[in-house]
Parts: C-alpha cells; sequence; structure tokens
C-alpha cells in the first residue's frame, strides 16, 4: 500500500505551502544521506521525502493527489482510465513545470548557502532536479546539475579573559561529517566581545561539483576573571588596600593587561573610591578605553584593645555620622 505524503511529512492535509516546505526543509536535512554516511535507511527515507514534497508542493499535482491517491499519475483529467496515460489534454502528454518562481523555495536555505556535499543517486543531485523540469509539451529530463556553495560550519569557543582583551591565539578541532578531523589555529583580536563571531572564509565544508566552500563561524564565549570585568571599552578591578593605606595615603601596586603600575592613594580615601587610570582599558573602535580602580579597605579580622580603643578616638574627633545624607 502506498504511503501517504501528507503523512511522510508530518503536516495535516489542509497545511499550506510554506508548512509544507518547511516540513520538507527539516526531513531534508534530518535524511539527507550526505548527512548520515553511517544510515543505510537515509537515501530511501530521503527519496520518499523528496517524492511526496514534489506532488504536494505542486498545485496541480496535489488538488489530484487529494482526488484519486498515488495513482493519479496513471488517471487523465475525467478521471480513471484504463492503461497507461498520464495528464493529457487531448491527446497529446503534458509535462509539469517546476520553476523557482512556482515553488517559492531556494535550496540554498536547506543547508546555510549551498549545504551538503555531492553524493550518489538520490542525494544532492536529485534536491536539485525538483527545480529543473523540462519545457512544455516534453518530457524535460533531469536538469544539469549546477555548481553549489558549501555549507557554513558553526562552532562555539570559550577563551580566557585575558585572551580577549588583549588578543591571542586559540586551537579549534574540528570534525567534518565524514568523520575527518582538522586543527585550526583561531587568531583572537584584542578587545572580542562575549558572543562575538569569527568568520574564517573558505574553512567550511567542500563545494558541490567544483563550487566555493564554505566559511567556519565561531562564536566567542569569554570566561570570567577572579578580579577583573569589562563594561564596554573600560575595565574595572577591586584593589583591596588595609586601612593606614587608605587614612594616610600612599602607593600601590596594580596589576594590569600592559603589566603592573604603581597607583597613588590619596590620604582619607574611603572604601569604594575609584582610582582612573586612562588608556589601561580595552582597545575598541573610539580608542582604548580606561582603567578603574575600585578601593577595598580590609580591616583585620581581630583587633586588639588599644586598637579598638584608637579607632574609637578617631570617630569621636568626626562630629558628623557619614549615613547623614542618606535618605529616601
Amino acid at each position: 500500500m502506498a504511503e501517504d505524503y501528507y503523512e511522510l511529512l508530518g503536516v495535516p492535509k489542509g497545511a499550506s505551502a510554506d508548512d509544507i516546505q518547511k516540513a520538507y526543509r527539516t526531513l531534508a536535512r534530518k535524511y539527507h544521506p550526505d548527512l548520515n554516511p553511517n544510515d543505510k535507511t537515509a537515501k530511501e527515507k530521503f527519496q520518499k521525502v523528496q517524492q511526496a514534497f514534489e506532488v504536494l508542493n505542486d498545485a496541480k499535482k496535489r488538488e489530484m493527489y487529494d482526488r484519486y491517491g498515488p495513482d493519479f499519475e496513471h488517471m487523465g483529467p475525467g478521471g480513471p482510465r484504463g492503461g497507461g496515460g498520464g495528464f493529457y489534454p487531448g491527446h497529446g502528454q503534458q509535462s509539469w513545470e517546476f520553476s523557482n518562481a512556482e515553488q517559492g523555495f531556494d535550496f540554498s536555505d536547506l543547508f546555510g548557502g549551498g549545504g551538503g556535499g555531492g553524493g550518489e543517486s538520490g542525494g544532492f543531485e536529485d534536491l536539485l532536479r525538483q527545480f529543473g523540469r523540462g519545457g512544455r509539451g516534453g518530457g524535460g529530463g533531469r536538469a544539469k546539475a549546477r555548481k553549489a556553495r558549501g555549507a557554513d560550519v558553526l562552532y562555539e569557543i570559550s577563551v580566557p579573559f585575558t585572551v580577549a582583551i588583549r588578543g591571542g591565539q586559540h586551537q579549534l578541532r574540528v570534525q567534518r561529517p565524514t568523520g575527518e578531523q582538522h586543527t585550526i589555529d583561531v587568531t583572537i583580536p584584542a578587545g572580542i566581545e562575549d558572543g562575538k563571531k569569527i568568520r574564517l572564509r573558505g574553512q567550511g565544508e567542500v563545494g558541490v561539483r567544483g563550487g566555493p566552500e564554505g566559511d567556519l563561524i565561531i562564536t566567542v564565549r569569554v570566561a570570567e576573571h577572579p578580579h577583573f570585568t569589562r563594561r564596554g571599552d573600560n575595565l574595572y578591578v577591586r584593589v583591596p588596600v588595609t586601612l593606614a593605606e587608605a587614612a594616610l595615603g600612599s602607593k600601590i601596586d596594580v596589576p594590569t593587561p600592559d603589566g603592573t603600575i604603581t597607583l597613588k592613594v590619596p590620604p582619607g580615601s574611603s572604601s569604594g573610591a575609584k582610582l582612573r587610570v586612562r588608556g589601561f582599558g580595552v582597545d575598541g573602535k573610539q580608542g582604548r578605553g580606561d582603567l578603574f580602580a575600585e578601593l577595598q579597605i580590609e580591616l583585620p579580622k581581630e583587633l586588639s584593645e588599644d586598637d579598638q580603643a584608637a579607632i574609637r578616638a578617631i570617630d569621636e574627633r568626626n562630629p558628623l555620622s557619614p549615613r547623614a545624607g542618606l535618605n529616601w
């Protein structure tokens, strides 16, 4: 018993042309022989899906299929007929035209701009034939397969925070659908942000019938740093200081992407005060950002009675509460 074309595509009988095309794209990706080299049933499933799509995506064929079922091609315009025949007005057999305009379907959408590799009958060439049926009045035959661009390959990598800020190299192991693996050296540009993409042209899948190779598109994820954060092109770092360094002023060493620098802490600095160092941030389109060092006063976990008395004496000399201006 012939299989129902609607069931093959997984769509209801009243499905729209867009729904049929979407279902076909999904199943073509799933069963394409070039993408399933280890599945011996993929080719047969792919051909069935293709046959169902060729009928349901053509308004005239779909109408006849809905009326007469899978054997509609052996019937004339008036219904069942004896013997062979096909569709014919009068006595001449009519060939069905398939044009891209009628289909409204771009095969390049299926595999990201030209998609899967070459292959046997039932592979890429069979997909193309739905767009190459012959002209009116004859059995057009198969169109000549054209060159097609290879599919893009998508990868995601994670790089250290320091590499994202200053730039560097990253080695990526890429596995092709054939199982073959390649090691590619990826240059990470200085200042790249989390989620940005790097495109390596010609590093994707090979083209079909001599067509150009696809691209390798890499999404970069930036790992967090234990001390530094980034906001736009500026860097922020929390710097612990002692009570004496903050109260009396001092010089402290602070690490930066360009090496260690010495900062001057002004006397009477409070916790949370920020020291700005221009030009020590991230390389951006408008130049290089700045570095902000935020002071964090750290007190000893244990204070002697003399220490406590000294702190109270200092506190008593300040008549104003530090929260005097705090309100809702």
